[in-house]
């Protein structure tokens, strides 16, 4: 199981830090987005949103490659994937193959961590207490 997740983690790393890149430096050649689909990715990229999101998909997919903070690295990718997800449902179905794999890839992760994950869902949290002062 801790080869399959290691393979499954680095695997998922690589796909968002060269997709991340792509966002930007466009090394890769992209399909035409659907009529509505390219409004839509328009409309994210002249607010500035989809760069956001690319520098998150980097950052995201470096932590994974190093292996640290793996949990952190998985609930900001949530709704990143389940936004991927959403656009390839919503716009363009046939295209959706990585979006999938993604998707799967992002559950057996949490899947995987989720001990490191379950204090997330604590119904009743406490902050810390603050230190006492000398």
């Amino acid at each position: 199981m801790k080869t399959a997740v290691t393979v499954v983690r680095v695997l998922l790393g690589l796909m968002l830090v060269v997709f991340g890149l792509n966002g930007f430096l466009q090394f890769l050649p992209q399909p035409p987005a659907p009529e509505a689909g390219g409004a839509y990715l328009g409309a994210l990229l002249g607010a500035g949103v989809l760069q956001v999101v690319k520098v998150f998909e980097v950052v995201i997919g470096a932590l994974l490659l190093a292996g640290r903070f793996v949990p952190l690295a998985l609930v900001m990718l949530v709704p990143i994937a389940v936004n991927i997800v959403l656009y390839h449902v919503t716009f363009d179905v046939a295209g959706g193959v990585g979006a999938y794999v993604v998707a799967a890839m992002t559950a057996f992760l949490l899947w995987a961590y989720r001990g490191a994950l379950m204090p997330l869902l604590t119904s009743r949290a406490e902050p810390l207490a603050a230190p006492a002062r000398l």
